[in-house]
């Protein structure tokens, strides 16, 4: 991409669907300096803060480097258009096993009466926004037999759209919902950087596990651009000098990946549709 005087122009980086508060974003911004230099590329980070929807950004055509949500990526309706897929994180907590997956954690309050997700019958749950994978689709097909054995409804009352995790933490501490669904690898990231906000939240169950959100460039970026940047994320995990903060961000490496990795999302959402359940309710 080059601008007037024959210049490249920066690209922008975004983390904020991991960035679970400023100082783990600064950890991030540290990350994408370090893969801009390694993959001579300039990436300007940008914050994009909530409550700017996602689905915005995703659509800029100055996009280098971005968390993308798994789900509007394979359903995207132009395939000329849609995000080039650069590589996926593989998160270093153990129940990943080293992959690059995830998968959402049905959480309530600790002190809260809720067993398992049965009890959950007539609750009020939470979500982020209903593009998601972790806050909207995992969960309706978790829920999807149990609310079609109801007259297919399961909750008393459905909260949202919140747009962030963060959201749906705070929903539940304040008590203007019962119970609702964090991306696992944010809720992990929660446990390490913040310990006393994460021990007031008591996990009920996880969906099984899924191809976690990939980083992503612009589909107009030209493909040496998108080649020196995911050879440079590959790398990312074999370099000695970011051994600490990859520690601190909970991630091994990143993997090389493709679109196609993803339509076992779209295929799971149709399912759920087939089943009668097209919404959370």
């Amino acid at each position: 991409m080059i601008g007037d005087a024959g210049r490249p122009l920066p690209l922008i980086a975004n983390a904020r669907m991991y960035a679970i508060d400023a100082r783990v974003a600064a950890l991030w911004e540290r990350l994408f300096a370090w893969i801009a230099e390694e993959a001579d590329v300039r990436l300007d980070v940008v914050a994009h803060a909530a409550p700017q929807p996602l689905a915005a950004l995703w659509r800029r055509t100055d996009v280098g480097c971005a968390f993308m949500c798994g789900y509007p990526l394979c359903t995207w309706e132009d395939a000329a258009d849609r995000p080039w897929v650069l590589a996926a994180p593989r998160p270093s907590p153990p129940r990943y096993g080293g992959l690059p997956v995830y998968c959402t954690d049905i959480v309530v309050r600790r002190d809260s009466p809720y067993a398992d997700i049965d009890a959950l019958h007539g609750a009020r749950f939470a979500y982020t926004v209903e593009h998601s994978q972790s806050g909207w689709h995992a969960p309706r097909g978790a829920f999807a037999t149990r609310a079609l054995a109801a007259d297919g409804r399961w909750f008393g009352a459905i909260v949202g759209p919140l747009q962030t995790p963060r959201a749906v933490v705070d929903a539940l501490l304040d008590g203007r919902a019962d119970a609702g669904p964090l991306d696992s690898w944010w809720h992990d990231l929660l446990r390490r950087h913040e310990p006393a906000t994460a021990a007031r939240l008591r996990t009920l169950a996880s969906t099984p596990m899924t191809p976690i959100p990939p980083l992503v460039c612009a589909a107009s970026t030209p493909v040496a651009l998108r080649e020196r940047l995911t050879a440079a994320l590959e790398r990312v995990g074999a370099h000695p000098s970011l051994r600490d903060l990859l520690e601190s961000l909970l991630v091994r490496g990143f993997a090389r990946a493709t679109a196609d990795d993803y339509g076992a999302l779209a295929r799971e959402g149709r399912r759920t549709d087939a089943l009668g359940y097209p919404r959370l309710q």
